[in-house]
């Protein structure tokens, strides 16, 4: 299950990604915000995401949006089971599936059109975690030094 949200500055983009998953067979779960409100905040639709993946890391996606990407990246992150990314390019956006065994991809949709965003996240739901060993040691690492957070 892929699940989507994002705030205003991320909703023309995450509707034009929903279009494109469901029509390339993806399960899709859209958390919101399900209509353009100029006014509503990024935590609001970062957390229903960041809950979903934290509840089955290895298996659920989460795919968020904002202008940067940052707020929403930094919201999705206080959660215990996700690693999520900011990722402005299909190469970066591998790298992180590859080494760091992201379960959330992150969005600026101000600095994103949609081919660049399409390709990002064609090429994120694509890369499985190497399991290298250096890898897993480095993602224990992290989980040791800063214990994350239990879930809000």
């Amino acid at each position: 299950m892929i699940y989507l949200g994002a705030d205003h500055r991320g909703f023309k983009l995450k509707e034009f990604l929903k279009s494109y998953l469901v029509q390339v067979g993806h399960r899709v779960l859209d958390m919101g915000n399900y209509h353009y409100d100029k006014d509503d905040d990024y935590p609001d639709f970062a957390v229903p995401v960041a809950r979903k993946v934290n509840e089955d890391p290895e298996n659920a996606r989460g795919i968020l949006l904002c202008g940067s990407g940052v707020g929403i990246d930094v919201a999705a992150n206080r959660f215990k089971n996700v690693r999520s990314v900011l990722a402005s390019s299909a190469e970066q956006a591998r790298s992180s599936r590859n080494d760091v065994d992201t379960n959330i991809l992150c969005l600026g949709a101000d600095f994103l059109n949609e081919e660049e965003a399409r390709k990002i996240v064609e090429v994120w739901l694509a890369t499985p975690f190497s399991g290298e060993e250096r890898h897993k040691r480095r993602i224990a690492k992290i989980e040791s030094f800063f214990p994350p957070q239990p879930t809000p």
